[in-house]
Protein backbone atom coordinates (compact mmCIF):
# COMPACT_ATOMS: atom_id res chain seq x y z
CA UNK A 1 0.00 0.00 0.00
CA UNK A 2 3.14 2.28 0.96
CA UNK A 3 4.38 1.87 -2.61
CA UNK A 4 1.53 4.63 -3.93
CA UNK A 5 3.30 7.43 -1.86
CA UNK A 6 7.04 6.06 -1.92
CA UNK A 7 9.03 5.09 -4.77
CA UNK A 8 11.02 1.74 -5.12
CA UNK A 9 13.83 1.67 -3.12
CA UNK A 10 16.42 3.05 42.10
CA UNK A 11 14.62 4.41 45.07
CA UNK A 12 18.34 6.84 46.19
CA UNK A 13 17.08 9.84 44.90
CA UNK A 14 14.29 11.91 47.05
CA UNK A 15 10.99 12.21 45.73
CA UNK A 16 10.47 15.12 42.58
CA UNK A 17 7.06 16.00 41.29
CA UNK A 18 6.93 15.60 37.83
CA UNK A 19 7.65 18.79 35.69
CA UNK A 20 5.31 19.88 33.31
CA UNK A 21 7.19 21.37 30.47
CA UNK A 22 6.04 24.92 31.11
CA UNK A 23 7.11 27.67 28.89
CA UNK A 24 10.61 29.90 29.54
CA UNK A 25 8.91 33.21 30.65
CA UNK A 26 9.65 34.81 27.47
CA UNK A 27 10.96 33.87 24.02
CA UNK A 28 13.61 35.50 22.25
CA UNK A 29 11.40 35.85 19.24
CA UNK A 30 8.98 37.90 21.98
CA UNK A 31 11.93 40.22 23.52
CA UNK A 32 13.32 40.88 19.63
CA UNK A 33 9.41 42.23 19.25
CA UNK A 34 9.70 44.66 22.40
CA UNK A 35 12.50 45.89 21.76
CA UNK A 36 11.67 46.74 18.03
CA UNK A 37 8.69 48.47 19.76
CA UNK A 38 10.82 51.02 21.50
CA UNK A 39 12.69 52.04 18.35
CA UNK A 40 10.18 55.02 17.88
CA UNK A 41 10.40 56.44 21.13
CA UNK A 42 14.55 56.47 20.88
CA UNK A 43 16.93 59.27 19.96
CA UNK A 44 18.27 58.55 16.65
CA UNK A 45 21.81 57.51 17.61
CA UNK A 46 19.96 55.19 19.81
CA UNK A 47 17.48 54.48 17.50
CA UNK A 48 20.53 53.11 14.59
CA UNK A 49 22.49 51.10 17.43
CA UNK A 50 19.23 48.94 18.67
CA UNK A 51 18.15 48.60 14.75
CA UNK A 52 21.78 47.09 13.68
CA UNK A 53 21.64 44.73 16.72
CA UNK A 54 18.38 43.61 15.60
CA UNK A 55 19.03 43.00 12.43
CA UNK A 56 22.00 40.73 13.32
CA UNK A 57 22.44 37.30 12.69
CA UNK A 58 23.01 36.48 15.82
CA UNK A 59 19.12 38.18 16.91
CA UNK A 60 17.06 38.10 13.91
CA UNK A 61 14.68 35.28 13.58
CA UNK A 62 15.14 32.77 11.18
CA UNK A 63 11.52 32.92 10.50
CA UNK A 64 10.70 36.53 9.38
CA UNK A 65 7.00 36.33 9.00
CA UNK A 66 5.92 36.61 12.56
CA UNK A 67 2.19 35.40 11.85
CA UNK A 68 3.98 31.65 10.92
CA UNK A 69 5.85 31.54 14.49
CA UNK A 70 4.96 29.07 17.19
CA UNK A 71 5.74 30.87 20.22
CA UNK A 72 5.48 27.07 22.20
CA UNK A 73 8.07 25.93 20.18
CA UNK A 74 10.31 28.56 20.51
CA UNK A 75 10.16 28.72 23.77
CA UNK A 76 12.07 25.21 23.83
CA UNK A 77 15.15 26.71 22.43
CA UNK A 78 15.25 29.37 25.40
CA UNK A 79 14.80 26.76 27.79
CA UNK A 80 17.72 24.91 26.52
CA UNK A 81 19.63 27.98 26.16
CA UNK A 82 18.84 28.27 30.41
CA UNK A 83 19.99 24.80 31.30
CA UNK A 84 23.03 24.76 28.86
CA UNK A 85 25.36 25.22 31.95
CA UNK A 86 23.85 21.91 33.60
CA UNK A 87 23.88 19.76 30.30
CA UNK A 88 27.50 20.54 29.50
CA UNK A 89 28.82 20.53 32.84
CA UNK A 90 27.24 17.80 34.03
CA UNK A 91 28.55 15.54 30.86
CA UNK A 92 31.94 17.25 31.41
CA UNK A 93 32.26 16.32 34.79
CA UNK A 94 31.17 12.68 34.35
CA UNK A 95 33.89 12.34 32.40
CA UNK A 96 36.24 13.00 34.87
CA UNK A 97 37.51 11.03 37.34
CA UNK A 98 35.96 10.38 40.89
CA UNK A 99 35.14 12.02 42.52
CA UNK A 100 34.41 14.11 39.55
CA UNK A 101 35.31 18.05 40.55
CA UNK A 102 38.07 20.58 38.86
CA UNK A 103 39.93 23.55 40.60
CA UNK A 104 37.76 26.56 39.90
CA UNK A 105 41.13 28.50 38.15
CA UNK A 106 40.67 25.81 35.98
CA UNK A 107 36.89 25.57 35.01
CA UNK A 108 36.84 29.07 34.73
CA UNK A 109 38.76 28.31 31.37
CA UNK A 110 36.27 25.92 30.21
CA UNK A 111 33.54 28.26 29.59
CA UNK A 112 32.67 26.47 25.84
CA UNK A 113 33.22 22.92 27.78
CA UNK A 114 31.37 23.98 30.59
CA UNK A 115 28.55 25.89 29.17
CA UNK A 116 28.72 29.45 30.78
CA UNK A 117 29.33 32.54 28.69
CA UNK A 118 32.94 33.52 28.07
CA UNK A 119 33.95 36.66 30.90
CA UNK A 120 31.58 35.34 33.42
CA UNK A 121 31.98 33.65 36.55
CA UNK A 122 31.72 29.58 36.71
CA UNK A 123 30.96 30.12 40.26
CA UNK A 124 28.12 31.82 39.74
CA UNK A 125 26.65 29.21 36.94
CA UNK A 126 26.78 26.55 39.31
CA UNK A 127 25.11 28.81 42.34
CA UNK A 128 21.96 28.12 40.18
CA UNK A 129 21.77 24.90 40.64
CA UNK A 130 22.50 24.24 43.93
CA UNK A 131 21.27 20.86 44.95
CA UNK A 132 23.68 19.56 41.70
CA UNK A 133 26.81 21.22 41.76
CA UNK A 134 28.68 22.64 45.11
CA UNK A 135 32.25 24.16 45.62
CA UNK A 136 34.18 22.67 48.37
CA UNK A 137 37.87 23.18 49.12
CA UNK A 138 40.51 20.61 48.90
CA UNK A 139 43.64 21.59 50.37
CA UNK A 140 43.18 24.97 50.17
CA UNK A 141 42.14 24.78 46.66
CA UNK A 142 38.65 25.54 45.63
CA UNK A 143 36.73 23.03 43.66
CA UNK A 144 33.84 22.62 41.47
CA UNK A 145 32.33 19.30 42.79
CA UNK A 146 29.05 17.28 42.12
CA UNK A 147 26.52 17.21 44.75
CA UNK A 148 25.78 13.18 46.40
CA UNK A 149 22.62 14.07 44.91
CA UNK A 150 23.75 14.76 41.34
CA UNK A 151 26.63 11.95 41.35
CA UNK A 152 23.24 9.62 42.23
CA UNK A 153 21.12 11.07 39.39
CA UNK A 154 24.27 10.20 37.06
CA UNK A 155 23.92 6.56 38.46
CA UNK A 156 20.43 6.62 37.09
CA UNK A 157 21.54 7.88 33.52
CA UNK A 158 23.82 5.34 33.48
CA UNK A 159 21.49 2.63 33.67
CA UNK A 160 18.91 4.24 31.51
CA UNK A 161 21.79 4.24 28.96
CA UNK A 162 21.90 0.52 29.30
CA UNK A 163 18.73 -0.51 29.12
CA UNK A 164 18.05 1.53 25.93
CA UNK A 165 21.28 0.49 23.99
CA UNK A 166 19.46 -1.94 21.96
CA UNK A 167 16.99 0.52 20.34
CA UNK A 168 20.22 3.22 20.06
CA UNK A 169 21.96 0.70 18.08
CA UNK A 170 18.98 0.15 16.00
CA UNK A 171 18.71 4.09 15.56
CA UNK A 172 22.24 4.24 14.15
CA UNK A 173 22.45 1.17 12.47
CA UNK A 174 19.14 3.13 10.53
CA UNK A 175 21.25 6.12 10.46
CA UNK A 176 23.90 4.14 8.44
CA UNK A 177 21.82 2.87 6.21
CA UNK A 178 21.18 6.64 4.87
CA UNK A 179 24.33 7.52 4.12
CA UNK A 180 25.49 6.97 1.15
CA UNK A 181 28.48 4.94 1.84
CA UNK A 182 27.18 2.90 4.77
CA UNK A 183 29.69 5.01 6.60
CA UNK A 184 29.74 7.63 9.23
CA UNK A 185 33.11 8.76 11.41
CA UNK A 186 32.83 8.09 14.85
CA UNK A 187 34.11 11.92 16.25
CA UNK A 188 30.68 12.98 14.33
CA UNK A 189 28.47 10.50 16.26
CA UNK A 190 30.41 11.28 19.41
CA UNK A 191 29.30 14.90 18.63
CA UNK A 192 25.74 14.69 18.27
CA UNK A 193 25.61 12.11 20.83
CA UNK A 194 23.14 14.15 22.49
CA UNK A 195 20.74 14.82 19.87
CA UNK A 196 20.51 11.04 19.41
CA UNK A 197 20.57 9.98 22.77
CA UNK A 198 23.70 7.91 22.79
CA UNK A 199 25.87 7.49 25.90
CA UNK A 200 29.09 9.31 26.01
CA UNK A 201 31.00 6.50 25.51
CA UNK A 202 28.91 4.92 22.72
CA UNK A 203 32.78 4.91 20.81
CA UNK A 204 34.07 2.44 23.05
CA UNK A 205 30.93 0.50 23.08
CA UNK A 206 30.06 -0.51 19.04
CA UNK A 207 32.74 -2.61 19.55
CA UNK A 208 30.37 -5.22 21.56
CA UNK A 209 28.30 -5.45 18.42
CA UNK A 210 30.38 -7.16 15.58
CA UNK A 211 27.54 -8.27 13.88
CA UNK A 212 26.11 -4.98 13.41
CA UNK A 213 29.15 -2.34 12.96
CA UNK A 214 32.56 -2.37 11.81
CA UNK A 215 35.44 0.22 12.88
CA UNK A 216 37.75 1.15 10.22
CA UNK A 217 40.56 4.12 9.51
CA UNK A 218 40.38 5.97 6.45
CA UNK A 219 43.60 7.14 4.49
CA UNK A 220 43.20 10.37 6.63
CA UNK A 221 43.33 8.56 9.82
CA UNK A 222 39.53 9.30 10.99
CA UNK A 223 38.17 6.20 12.67
CA UNK A 224 34.62 5.28 10.81
CA UNK A 225 32.01 3.58 11.95
CA UNK A 226 30.85 1.01 8.88
CA UNK A 227 27.53 -0.89 8.87
CA UNK A 228 28.42 -4.57 8.95
CA UNK A 229 25.56 -5.82 7.03
CA UNK A 230 22.02 -4.36 5.40
CA UNK A 231 18.79 -5.35 7.04
CA UNK A 232 15.67 -4.89 4.53
CA UNK A 233 13.24 -4.32 7.13
CA UNK A 234 14.90 -1.47 8.74
CA UNK A 235 14.99 0.52 5.21
CA UNK A 236 11.48 1.81 5.83
CA UNK A 237 11.12 5.30 7.00
CA UNK A 238 8.79 7.11 9.31
CA UNK A 239 6.46 8.32 6.58
CA UNK A 240 6.01 4.70 5.07
CA UNK A 241 5.12 3.49 8.51
CA UNK A 242 2.57 6.23 9.25
CA UNK A 243 0.91 6.01 5.68
CA UNK A 244 -0.35 2.64 6.48
CA UNK A 245 -1.60 4.21 9.38
CA UNK A 246 -3.08 7.57 8.15
CA UNK A 247 -2.78 7.99 4.56
CA UNK A 248 -4.43 11.53 4.40
CA UNK A 249 -2.41 12.77 6.94
CA UNK A 250 1.21 11.73 5.05
CA UNK A 251 -0.65 13.28 1.71
CA UNK A 252 -1.16 16.40 3.31
CA UNK A 253 2.71 16.63 5.40
CA UNK A 254 4.33 17.78 1.56
CA UNK A 255 3.76 19.45 -0.93
CA UNK A 256 6.22 19.84 -3.82
CA UNK A 257 4.38 22.78 -5.84
CA UNK A 258 4.55 23.45 -9.46
CA UNK A 259 5.14 27.56 -10.68
CA UNK A 260 2.54 28.54 -13.23
CA UNK A 261 1.25 31.57 -14.66
CA UNK A 262 -1.57 33.65 -14.15
CA UNK A 263 -2.27 32.82 -17.65
CA UNK A 264 -2.93 29.66 -16.89
CA UNK A 265 -6.39 29.67 -15.09
CA UNK A 266 -6.86 27.17 -12.23
CA UNK A 267 -9.06 26.89 -9.44
CA UNK A 268 -7.85 25.58 -5.98
CA UNK A 269 -9.23 21.97 -6.79
CA UNK A 270 -7.38 22.18 -10.04
CA UNK A 271 -4.08 23.42 -8.75
CA UNK A 272 -4.06 20.82 -6.03
CA UNK A 273 -4.41 17.91 -8.60
CA UNK A 274 -1.52 19.25 -9.85
CA UNK A 275 0.61 19.31 -7.27
CA UNK A 276 -0.45 15.95 -6.11
CA UNK A 277 0.67 14.75 -9.37
CA UNK A 278 4.24 16.62 -9.07
CA UNK A 279 4.75 15.59 -5.23
CA UNK A 280 4.10 11.75 -5.13
CA UNK A 281 5.11 9.40 -5.54
CA UNK A 282 7.91 10.50 -2.78
CA UNK A 283 11.65 9.30 -2.86
CA UNK A 284 12.51 7.03 0.23
CA UNK A 285 15.51 8.21 2.31
CA UNK A 286 16.77 4.99 1.89
CA UNK A 287 17.57 4.68 -1.38
CA UNK A 288 21.29 5.80 -3.09
CA UNK A 289 20.77 9.50 -3.67
CA UNK A 290 24.08 9.88 -5.32
CA UNK A 291 21.94 8.18 -8.58
CA UNK A 292 19.68 11.11 -8.85
CA UNK A 293 20.01 14.34 -11.02
CA UNK A 294 20.74 17.05 -9.14
CA UNK A 295 18.36 19.93 -8.98
CA UNK A 296 15.41 17.48 -9.76
CA UNK A 297 12.45 17.27 -8.06
CA UNK A 298 13.00 14.00 -7.38
CA UNK A 299 16.42 14.82 -5.88
CA UNK A 300 14.83 17.60 -3.50
CA UNK A 301 12.42 14.93 -2.49
CA UNK A 302 15.16 12.47 -1.33
CA UNK A 303 17.00 15.17 0.88
CA UNK A 304 13.71 16.40 2.50
CA UNK A 305 12.99 13.02 3.00
CA UNK A 306 16.43 12.23 4.55
CA UNK A 307 16.06 15.13 6.57
CA UNK A 308 12.83 14.14 7.96
CA UNK A 309 13.91 10.26 8.31
CA UNK A 310 17.07 11.79 10.48
CA UNK A 311 14.92 13.90 12.73
CA UNK A 312 12.61 10.60 13.49
CA UNK A 313 16.17 9.30 14.95
CA UNK A 314 16.80 12.43 17.41
CA UNK A 315 15.95 11.84 21.04
CA UNK A 316 12.93 15.08 21.08
CA UNK A 317 12.38 15.08 16.95
CA UNK A 318 14.73 18.41 16.51
CA UNK A 319 18.08 19.50 15.88
CA UNK A 320 19.54 22.40 15.18
CA UNK A 321 21.31 22.80 11.64
CA UNK A 322 24.50 22.59 12.54
CA UNK A 323 23.75 18.78 13.83
CA UNK A 324 21.91 18.22 10.56
CA UNK A 325 24.53 19.31 9.01
CA UNK A 326 27.49 17.86 10.47
CA UNK A 327 26.14 14.88 8.07
CA UNK A 328 26.21 16.77 5.12
CA UNK A 329 28.49 14.94 2.84
CA UNK A 330 26.68 11.52 3.90
CA UNK A 331 23.27 12.42 3.32
CA UNK A 332 23.85 14.74 0.23
CA UNK A 333 22.52 18.04 1.93
CA UNK A 334 23.12 21.55 -0.54
CA UNK A 335 23.34 24.72 1.04
CA UNK A 336 19.73 25.38 -0.34
CA UNK A 337 18.24 23.39 2.55
CA UNK A 338 16.84 26.18 3.92
CA UNK A 339 14.27 27.62 1.34
CA UNK A 340 13.79 22.85 0.63
CA UNK A 341 12.65 23.14 4.67
CA UNK A 342 10.90 26.34 4.56
CA UNK A 343 8.57 25.13 1.83
CA UNK A 344 7.11 22.23 3.57
CA UNK A 345 5.20 24.05 6.51
CA UNK A 346 3.62 20.70 7.08
CA UNK A 347 6.54 18.94 8.35
CA UNK A 348 8.99 21.38 9.25
CA UNK A 349 9.53 24.36 11.72
CA UNK A 350 11.90 26.42 11.89
CA UNK A 351 12.65 28.16 15.15
CA UNK A 352 15.89 30.14 16.22
CA UNK A 353 17.49 33.43 15.33
CA UNK A 354 19.78 33.25 11.28
CA UNK A 355 22.88 31.99 12.99
CA UNK A 356 21.87 29.60 15.27
CA UNK A 357 18.73 27.73 14.49
CA UNK A 358 16.50 24.21 14.88
CA UNK A 359 14.49 22.25 12.81
CA UNK A 360 11.56 20.50 14.23
CA UNK A 361 8.92 17.93 13.17
CA UNK A 362 5.94 19.69 13.83
CA UNK A 363 3.66 16.18 14.21
CA UNK A 364 5.97 15.29 17.15
CA UNK A 365 4.60 18.23 19.50
CA UNK A 366 0.93 19.42 20.27
CA UNK A 367 -0.10 22.98 20.06
CA UNK A 368 1.53 23.48 23.94
CA UNK A 369 5.47 22.92 22.62
CA UNK A 370 5.38 19.28 24.37
CA UNK A 371 6.47 15.97 22.56
CA UNK A 372 3.61 13.59 22.22
CA UNK A 373 6.14 10.57 22.57
CA UNK A 374 8.59 10.96 25.29
CA UNK A 375 12.42 8.94 25.75
CA UNK A 376 12.89 7.70 29.23
CA UNK A 377 16.23 9.32 28.59
CA UNK A 378 13.74 13.26 27.55
CA UNK A 379 11.77 12.10 30.91
CA UNK A 380 14.96 11.81 32.70
CA UNK A 381 16.06 15.13 31.38
CA UNK A 382 13.33 16.92 32.43
CA UNK A 383 13.19 15.41 35.82
CA UNK A 384 17.20 16.57 36.55
CA UNK A 385 15.56 19.77 34.88
CA UNK A 386 13.55 19.92 37.86
CA UNK A 387 16.05 19.48 40.62
CA UNK A 388 18.20 22.03 38.89
CA UNK A 389 15.41 24.81 39.70
CA UNK A 390 15.14 23.82 42.81
CA UNK A 391 16.98 25.74 45.88
CA UNK A 392 16.28 23.55 48.90
CA UNK A 393 14.12 20.04 48.98
CA UNK A 394 10.86 21.48 48.69
CA UNK A 395 8.68 19.04 46.98
CA UNK A 396 6.08 21.74 45.91
CA UNK A 397 8.56 23.28 44.09
CA UNK A 398 8.98 22.52 40.49
CA UNK A 399 10.62 23.19 37.08
CA UNK A 400 7.72 26.13 36.29
CA UNK A 401 8.99 27.83 38.87
CA UNK A 402 12.90 28.09 37.22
Amino acid sequence: MARRLFSAGRALLPPVPAPTPAPVPASSSAVAAAAESLLPLLPCKRRKKLLKKLRSPRVAPIEPEPDRRVPALDAVLDRDAAFRFLSRARSFMASLPPPHRIPLAEAGKLHRELGFPRGRSVTRAAARHPLLFHRTTVGAVPHLALTPLMRALLDEERRIHDDLLPSRVLAVRKLLMLTAHRRVPLAKLHHCRAVLGLPDDFRDRVRDFPDDFRVAVDPDGLHVLELARWDPALAVSALERDFVVDERRVRRTFRFCVPHRRSMPLDAEEAERLDAATTFPLVSPYTNGALLRPWTPEAEKYRVGAVHEFLSLTLEKRALIHHVFEFKEELGLTRHMYESLRRQTRAFYLAGTEMNWAVFLREAYDDDGVLRDKDPLVRFNEKLQGYACMTDMDPSQSIAEC
